[in-house]
């Protein structure tokens, strides 16, 4: 069965040597779990980057059976097997047990380029029939904020692709399809039991239109503020949900930065290094410094001030008063169709790049630069 975990790198840059090249490959389909920082050999003496590096990458249209697997790279036969099941399942490999009575594996398509474009179509498909399964639930609807801020940095994607399976016992449907997705994370745990927390918290999320703050998430399922954000942050990087500006609460955020600042650094500060003459018009001074030095300015009457200011001017002059705009967490995309976009979008850049670097590794690895 199908089943894979890929992880969102950056290209390899100055160094292009064959050790390189293979331990990125290995790290973007997650063959091997990173401990600590990165290793100058870029994990070349683990068995699964020897594994391709030496014999199906060097030789892709031979067949390795795992008897001779064993003996060439001394392990034994039952950390062999973890190692060719990974990734068998991940399509790179396909097997017969014609012959000796040991399994034979193979590169498949004959060449690693073939292998890709195989896994590929394969990937591109499951993830288009699984985001189909959430058409029934999908109930949020595509509501924008006032002066929407996009997401400001993407977390890296990290995205497991599984073939269609039964539901565990105990499970939901949608706790295994969040699984299967990753969102549950590598060990879900109780997480894929019916009704649990990360169930909860994606079933709001696809019923809310308008993003959540962790303290909107704590306030609706209790709990440790803690936990609820590592599952946010974990449905981040599967990029099922996003994280932007609350920027219906900047208003209030501003009120709040005015009233606090004058009453601490008075009008003066406000005008010179909280950036009113920076930021806000000249006229519109008086709208807001009048009702501030009588303790009667309201968020209205800073709405109506800022109606005219670009949404990222407004950021700027929260940041000059020391004022701090909540996050809100919602699912990509206003509706699933463009939750779909996004999704193959970004799958896609990551598709492409695990392309590039595969035809660094047969360039390097052909017979002409031997």
């Amino acid at each position: 069965m199908l089943n894979l975990k890929l992880e969102e790198l950056p290209m390899p840059t100055t160094d292009r040597s064959i050790d390189r090249l293979v331990g990125w490959f290995v790290e973007s389909f997650c063959f091997v779990r990173r401990k600590g920082d990165a290793t100058a050999d870029y994990g070349a003496a683990s068995p699964i980057h020897r594994m391709l590096r030496d014999h199906f990458f060097q030789y892709p249209q031979k067949s390795w059976d795992a008897q001779e697997l064993s003996d060439e790279l001394a392990m034994t036969p039952a950390a062999l097997n973890h190692h060719l099941a990974r990734l068998s399942q991940s399509g790179l490999l396909s097997y017969t047990n014609e012959g000796k009575g040991w399994r034979t594996y193979i590169l498949r398509g004959g060449g690693l380029s073939q292998a890709l474009e195989l896994c590929f179509a394969q990937y591109r498909l499951i993830l288009d029939q699984k985001m189909q399964l959430l058409q029934p639930r999908w109930q949020r609807e595509g509501v924008s904020l006032p002066n929407e801020i996009a997401e400001e940095s993407q977390l890296p994607l990290n995205l497991s692709i599984v073939d269609y399976r039964s539901t565990q016992q105990d499970a939901s449907d949608l706790t295994q399809w969040m699984a299967d997705f990753g969102l549950l994370g590598d060990r879900p745990g109780n997480e894929i039991l019916h009704n649990s927390v990360s169930e909860q918290l994606f079933d709001f999320l696809l019923n809310t239109g308008t993003p959540v703050s962790l303290d909107d998430v704590h306030e609706q399922f209790g709990g440790q503020k803690a936990r609820l954000g590592r599952i946010l942050e974990r449905f981040r990087a599967c990029g099922f949900v996003e994280r932007i500006p609350r920027t219906d609460r900047l208003a209030s955020a501003l009120w709040s930065a005015m009233m606090t600042q004058h009453q601490r650094r008075g009008e003066d500060w406000l005008l010179k290094k909280g950036g009113f003459m920076r930021i806000i018009p000249e006229k519109t001074h008086a709208s807001l410094l009048q009702p501030l030095a009588k303790g009667k300015l309201t968020v209205e009457d800073v709405q109506q001030a800022m109606q005219n200011i670009d949404a990222s001017e407004q950021m700027l002059l929260l940041n000059l008063l020391g004022g701090r705009l909540p996050l809100g967490y919602r699912l990509v995309g206003h509706t699933l169709e463009d939750c779909q976009q996004i999704m193959t979008t970004r799958f896609d850049r990551v598709l492409r790049r695990i392309r590039r670097v595969g035809a660094m590794i047969e360039e390097v690895l052909s017979p002409g630069d031997a």
